[in-house]
Order: structure tokens, then sequence, then C-alpha cells
């Protein structure tokens, strides 16, 4: 998502979100008036679910709740369309030792209430965020930084307020001294768990979850929930993403099916992926309206290693799993040929991405059985697959299932959960009872963002649990190389090494088969496959 955007769980096919590289001003029309869809004149919208938590940057890490956070918030920089840094909110970015890191912000931001956006609005924030005791879901990615064992120990509570490694030189510029060197840690800075934060959101941060402000190029209105969530252009934004609409409302639907008609029917502008059902005919419905783009995500089958099925389980089973799935014919029918199979762990659009030399990703039933029987077969021989009933999974997953049983014998079953945050709240809570479907996009166009972030033993967002001290001594390797590319390098070890421990099975790549209904132009798909709202205009 991004353009700075987030690791993030995807809840359909496709994420949309507001790029940097985004301009304009502000369209025309009466504020009070209401157009056809009924939203306010000059707003446009599309269909994103509830969010999983409180807006607060930090603890977002699905598409959901980013795609609210990246339209109220703006971090240091983002990424344009070719996966390549554009600076935002920071004038510069610099180190001369991949070890210390020297921020100078852009002059005259200012948050939605005034207050000015300075480099203690930064530090306070990472440090708030960071700390244990708030139980953000993101502190992790805050971990490079000196001095975060003491807010975030591994055990217990906080035994200070403050990262030692976070330092103001003046107003708008800061130091960030890490641990050890991190030579891709510029890219990590686009995430939106790095915006800042305004002092009124420590007096109750309950509270301001509800009703954020933030620094972004729309200010928040109404959150109705699991209905709507509507925001208005910040007229004093600053970023190179002005709004070029009046504000967006982002609409919850049970169903993507469902989101599509009102497209057709003129009651919503825009939508983040078509379903399996009307693939086959949206580039007809929807003419020129019709979007379909490769970009930076995988889908994947993520065993619960805690569940009775997985625990203490033979990576051989999960290979075996892995080759029991026919992905060239279940791309090309029940995907209608918009998804491309998985040939590793990550995606072709980041640095680093390799075809790995293995035959798990390739359909071979015979091999299949083979390797179960060998690691000790699955327990009670049956498996399911968790998946969030509003994303339009459910075909390919009863799909997969059926693949898996054809070609081994293994019982394979759905596990529906109503809606996206009902999924997450289950990997969250280690309810998962077997697989869980993971979709994730690129928070920043680097290996290490398919690999850190879901397979670390210490990663936020390995729900899975997965925990393997090899994999994390490879990836310590790969953080203290001498630069970028020695780094992409590293972690290309690591994605090898994967092949033997299996945390995950790779399926496909994703695609972005959207769309926008006769109301809006200008509606452009980024690097991550996000639609960026701020330069969608209304006819």
């Amino acid at each position: 998502m991004r353009g700075a955007k987030s690791a993030k769980w995807v809840a359909g096919a496709a994420v949309i979100a507001l790029a940097a590289t985004a301009c304009g001003g502000s369209d025309s029309g009466d504020e009070g008036k209401k157009s056809t869809s009924g939203q306010p004149a000059g707003y446009v919208s599309i269909d994103v679910g509830e969010p999983q938590k409180p807006l607060m940057p930090a603890d977002t890490n699905e598409s959901n709740g980013s795609y609210v956070i990246q339209s109220l918030f703006t971090q240091l920089l983002d990424f344009d369309d070719k996966g390549e840094i554009v600076l935002t909110n920071a004038e510069s970015v610099e180190s001369e030792d991949s070890k210390t890191w020297t921020v100078k912000l852009k002059a005259g931001w200012k948050f939605h209430n005034g207050e000015a956006v300075t480099a203690q609005s930064y530090i306070d924030a990472w440090n708030w965020y960071a700390n244990v005791d708030n139980k953000q879901q993101n502190a992790f990615w805050f971990s490079d930084i000196k001095g975060y064992a003491d807010v975030h120990p591994e055990k217990g509570a906080s035994k200070s307020k403050e990262m030692s490694g976070l330092k103001a030189v003046d107003d708008t510029t800061f130091t960030i001294e890490l641990s050890e060197k991190v030579p891709y840690f510029n890219y990590k800075l686009g995430y939106a768990t790095f915006a800042p934060l305004p002092k009124v959101f420590y007096d109750d941060p309950k509270a301001f979850g509800q009703k954020p402000i933030g620094n972004g190029p729309y200010t928040f209105e109404k959150w109705t929930h699991k209905k709507l969530i509507q925001v208005k252009a910040f007229d004093g934004y600053q970023g190179p993403n002005k709004a070029a609409n009046k504000g967006i409302q982002f609409k919850n639907y049970s169903t993507v099916e469902a989101a599509y008609q009102d497209v057709l029917s003129g009651n919503l502008d825009m939508i983040r992926q078509v379903g399996p059902r009307d693939l086959p005919k949206y580039k007809t419905d929807l003419g020129d309206g019709a979007i379909e783009q490769p970009y930076a995500a995988i889908q994947s089958l993520n065993p619960a290693f805690y569940s009775k099925t997985f625990k203490d389980i033979d990576p051989k089973v999960l290979q075996g799993l892995s080759m029991a799935i026919d992905r060239d014919t279940i791309t090309k029918t029940v995907l209608n040929g918009t998804r491309t199979p998985a040939t590793s762990f990550t995606p072709p659009q980041v640095k680093g991405n390799q075809t790995l030399d293995s035959d798990i990703l390739k359909f071979n039933p015979a091999k299949a059985k083979e390797l179960i029987k060998e690691g000790g077969g699955v327990p009670e021989n049956k498996i399911s697959i968790q998946y969030n009933a509003d994303g339009g999974h459910k075909e390919w997953v009863t799909a997969v299932c059926e693949s898996i049983r054809n070609a081994t014998g293994v019982d394979c079953v759905g596990d529906a959960k109503p809606d996206f945050p009902t999924d997450l709240e289950a990997r969250d809570n280690d309810e998962v009872k077997g697989f869980y479907r993971g979709g994730w996009v690129a928070d920043y166009p680097v290996n290490v963002n398919f690999l850190k972030e879901l397979y670390h033993s210490k990663a936020e967002s390995n729900n899975g649990r997965f925990a393997d001290k090899e994999i994390d001594e490879l990836m310590a390797k790969g953080d203290k190389a001498d630069s970028l590319e020695a780094s992409v390098a590293a972690y290309q070890e690591v994605e090898k090494a994967l092949v033997d421990k299996m945390p995950a099975i790779p399926l496909w790549y994703y695609a972005i088969n959207g769309g926008h209904g006769k109301n809006v132009d200008n509606v452009k798909v980024d690097f991550h496959g996000d639609l960026e709202l701020t330069g969608v205009t209304t006819k």
C-alpha cells in the first residue's frame, strides 16, 4: 500500500492507499451538496472494511486500517511507482555508516490541529510506539534503534520511557543511532508505523484512536463502526500528495460482490479487488474503468505451529502439501488468469527476488504423497485453511483443498471467519486450528520485508509462531552487512534456507483486478498495487 505503506496483511486480493506520487489542488463543487451516491460533493468512495484496531499508526498492520492511517498521517518518506524513495515530511535521511542516521525535516509542516511537526514529534511517538507497556502490534519495527531493549524488554515492564538512540538536534533535525548497522533502515522509514504524533495524543490514546489527528493529506471527520469512515482534504497539507478531491469515504461491505454491484450502480466509486465470481466479466462491465496490474504482494498458506495439526510437524509434510497444490490450474481457472504461481517467498517487484532452485512449489502428486509419508503424515489426516469470508477467498480455498485431497488423500476444509478483523483476532490470539491465509504486501521494496517481518521469531506479524534459531542468525548476519546490496544478498540465503524449514507455503503473486465507476477520473495504481486516492478527481 503505500507510498510508504505498511507491511500489511491484505484483506482481499488487493490493497489501496495514498501514494506520494499524486499531486493536485482541490476539486470544484459545493461543500453542502451530495453526489448521486449519497456522499458529499467532491468526495470519492472506496470499499474498505472495518479496521481491526483503533486508528493508531503503530497498532495497525492490516490493509483496512492502513488505508485510513495513510490518509491521515504522513511519515518521513514514501515510494514512487517503481519502489524508489520519495521524501515526504523529510528534507533528507542520510547515514555514512548505516548505523547513525540524520533526519532533517521540511519546515512548515503542521498537524491537523495546527501544532507544528517537529523532530520531537517523531521522537516522542517512536518511544511510545516501542514501549512494551503500550502493547503496539508494530513495536518490533523499532527494535533496530539503540535502547529498544530498555523500553521493550523480552520480559516484564519497560525499564525506560526513551530509547537512547533518538536525539533531537533542533526543531527540524534529529539523529537515530541503531544498535547495529542496518543498510536498509531508510527503506523501513517508509512504513506508516513511523508516523509522528501530536501532543494531544498522550492525553488519551484510547480516545485518539477513535478520532485521530494526523499530519497527512486528509483530516478525520467520522467513523460509523462497521459502516463508514470519512476523511476530508486538509488544505494546509505540505506534502507532494496533496488531495485533488474534497475527501474520501471508506465504505464497509460484507462481500466484494456487493461492493462490485455498487460500483456498477454508481453508489461506490472504486473497488480494490473484484471477486472471483465477477472476474470473467469485469473488464467488459467497467470498460476504461477496469484496472489490472501486478504488484508487490504474495498469497501463502501459513501453518499455526502451536496448533494440534502442526505442532512439531516435520517440514517434509509441509513440502508435500505444497507440492499437492496445482497452482497453474487454480490461477488460470478459479482466479481467471489474474495471479501468477509463486516461485519463491518474495514477489518479483522487490530487491533480491529470486527463483528458488527447488521443486517444492511445483505440482507433483506422487512426490507430495511420498514426502508426507516420510514426514510422519498429517495428524488425523486432516487440515483446515482459515480465511475471511468478506475477501473473495472461498473459491480458491475450496480449489486448494480439492487439489490437496485429490493428490494426497489428506482431507482439507475451509475455516471461514465472517470478516477480516475476526480472522486477524484469531491469529493474534493463537486460535488458528491449522493453516491461515496469508496475504502480504510490501511495506518497502526489499526482500527483507517479506522474510524478517514474517518469519523472524520475534516479528509481530509472525502469527504462525514459526521460530528457528538458524534462521534468526542468518537474518542477523544480513542486517549487519556493509551495504544494501550485501544485505539483500544475505537475505537471499535466508530465503534458500526457508525451503528446508517451511514457515509457509507460497501460492501465487498478486495483481490488482479492481476498477472504478464513471463518476471519477485519474485513478492510478502505485508500486504496491494501491490506488493513489489523493490523485482521484470527481467529474
